[in-house]
C-alpha cells in the first residue's frame, strides 16, 4: 500500500490475518470479538493508522454516534460549563459532539440545524424553546431526536407548542428569587438590566418571574426601570447608568446573569456607590469568579456543568431505548453573598 494512499478496511482485515466482517465488527460490537483477536486488529489500526469511515458506519449501523448541539454564543462561561458537561457524558458513551453557536440569530439557528443534519447527526440539543418554524421543522422532518435545555415547561408555556421536551431551570423562578430576597431587605426601589428579550424565553421569564414577586407585594415595576443591554460587562455598566438617571433612583438591581451584575458592579464602584450600602445587586449563574470579587456577588446558583450532564443522560437514553425524552427541571438556589444588603436608611 502505497504511504500517500488512506488505508482502508481491507488493509486492516489483512494485516491482522481476519475477514473485513471481523474488523468491522471489533469496531462497533468490540464485546463479541475474542480478545486476542482485538488486540491483532487494534495493532494493524495503529500500524496502519487507519480511520474508520464515518458515514460507512452510519450507515450500517444505523447511527453516525453524533450529536450536534448549538448555543446562543461560545462567548460566555455559563455556556461552556454545559457544553463540557455535555461532551464528557457523551463522549464516555462513544458518541462525539458536534457545538456551533448562532450569536442570538434564529436564522443563523436554522442554517446551523441544517449543516448539523447534513452531517447525520443522532440527535440535536437546542438553548431555549424559541426557535424559527423552519428550525423546528428541519429537526421534525429528519426523525433525529431534539432535546431543549435551559429552560422547562412549567416556565414556558409559550413554548409549549413545539412540544419538545426540556432539560433545564425554571427561569421565572430565579427572578422570583431575587425579588423575594431583594424585597425581604427591605428594598421597594428595582431596577434590572437583563439581555434582550425578544427570541430569547431565559430572560424574558426571568424579568417575569421578577416582576411577579413585585406584584404580589403591592410593588409596580415601570417599563423605565428594565434596561436591556447585550450580555457583557459593557452591557451591564451601561445598563447601570440607565438606571442611575431614573428618579427615584433604583436601591436594587438585579441583572439577568453574573457578567452582567459584575458590570454594574464595576460601574458602581466607579462612579463612587456604595455597594451593598447605597446600591444592592444579585446576579444569575453564580460564575466561579462571583465568589473572587470584592465585594462577592450575590446570586442565584445554576448548577450548569449537571445541566450538560443530565442532557447527555436523557439524550443516550433516548436514542437506547428508542423512546420520548421525559422533561426534566434541576434545582437552583439563592447564594448570598456581599453585594446584597437592606437600603441606606
Amino acid at each position: 500500500m502505497s504511504t500517500l494512499s488512506r488505508a482502508r478496511i481491507n488493509d486492516v482485515a489483512a494485516l491482522a490475518g481476519v475477514s473485513t466482517s471481523t474488523v468491522s465488527r471489533a469496531l462497533s460490537s468490540p464485546d463479541v470479538v475474542k480478545p486476542d483477536t482485538r488486540a491483532r486488529i487494534r495493532d494493524a489500526i495503529a500500524t496502519l493508522g487507519y480511520v474508520p469511515d464515518g458515514s460507512a458506519r452510519a450507515l450500517a449501523l444505523g447511527r453516525g454516534r453524533l450529536v450536534g448541539a448549538i448555543v446562543p454564543t461560545l462567548d460566555n462561561a455559563i455556556f461552556a460549563r454545559a457544553v463540557q458537561g455535555l461532551q464528557t457524558t457523551l463522549s464516555d458513551a462513544g458518541y462525539q459532539l458536534l457545538i456551533s453557536s448562532h450569536e442570538y440569530n434564529p436564522a443563523a439557528e436554522t442554517e446551523v440545524v441544517r449543516a448539523l443534519l447534513e452531517r447525520s447527526v443522532d440527535a440535536i440539543v437546542l438553548v431555549g424553546v424559541d426557535h424559527t418554524p423552519q428550525t423546528l421543522d428541519l429537526i421534525r422532518v429528519s426523525r433525529v431526536a431534539l432535546l431543549e435545555m435551559w429552560t422547562y415547561p412549567g416556565s414556558a408555556a409559550e413554548g409549549a407548542e413545539n412540544a419538545a421536551p426540556v432539560v433545564g431551570f425554571d427561569n421565572r423562578e430565579i427572578g422570583r428569587l431575587a425579588a423575594q430576597h431583594l424585597y425581604e431587605l427591605g428594598h421597594r426601589r428595582f431596577g434590572v438590566i437583563s439581555g434582550f428579550t425578544r427570541q430569547n424565553d431565559r430572560a424574558r421569564q426571568r424579568v417575569e418571574g421578577f416582576r411577579q414577586i413585585l406584584a404580589e407585594h403591592g410593588i409596580r415595576l415601570p417599563e423605565a426601570n428594565v434596561v436591556e443591554q447585550p450580555f457583557g460587562y459593557d452591557g451591564g455598566r451601561a445598563g447601570l447608568k440607565l438606571l442611575m438617571q431614573l428618579r427615584p433612583t433604583p436601591t436594587a438591581v438585579f441583572c439577568g446573569n453574573d457578567v452582567l451584575a459584575m458590570g454594574c458592579l464595576f460601574e458602581a464602584q466607579g462612579s463612587g456607590i456604595d455597594v451593598p450600602r447605597q446600591l444592592s445587586i444579585v446576579g444569575c449563574d453564580d460564575l466561579p469568579v462571583s465568589s473572587q470579587i470584592t465585594p462577592s456577588l450575590t446570586t442565584v446558583l445554576l448548577p450548569t456543568y449537571e445541566l450538560g450532564v443530565r442532557t447527555a443522560h436523557v439524550l443516550l437514553s433516548c436514542m437506547k431505548d428508542d423512546a420520548p425524552p421525559e422533561s426534566e427541571c434541576l434545582p437552583i438556589e439563592l447564594v448570598v453573598r456581599g453585594t446584597s444588603g437592606p437600603p441606606d436608611a
